[in-house]
């Protein structure tokens, strides 16, 4: 499956995730096992970016998309990951901009 993502994340320019080194942690180690290239793209933290932009405490997933006004069903994949892209729309009408 990995290859076909990799053609589908190509112009990218940042991967999202809550506890972003945790998720980057996983697909390096998974890729690793599989014998593929771990993507080289930088991983924005929306943990990191919740603290920054808000001031979100705590900032588990349910907290910071209530904070927001994000629905969620909180460990099932898709919405975890529409949240993690909700949130960086949330902080890019904010001001907020990924440094390349």
């Amino acid at each position: 499956m990995w290859a076909g993502w990799a053609r589908v994340l190509a112009g990218v320019n940042f991967l999202a995730a809550h506890n972003a080194p945790f998720d980057k942690g996983v697909l390096g180690a998974c890729c690793e096992t599989y014998g593929l290239a771990a993507p080289t793209l930088p991983f924005v933290c929306t943990v990191r970016l919740a603290r920054a932009q808000w001031d979100v405490r705590p900032t588990r997933l349910p907290d910071v998309c209530n904070y927001l006004g994000i629905d969620l069903r909180h460990h099932q994949a898709d919405s975890d990951a529409e949240a993690c892209a909700r949130i960086v729309m949330a902080a890019q009408a904010g001001g907020w901009r990924h440094e390349s």
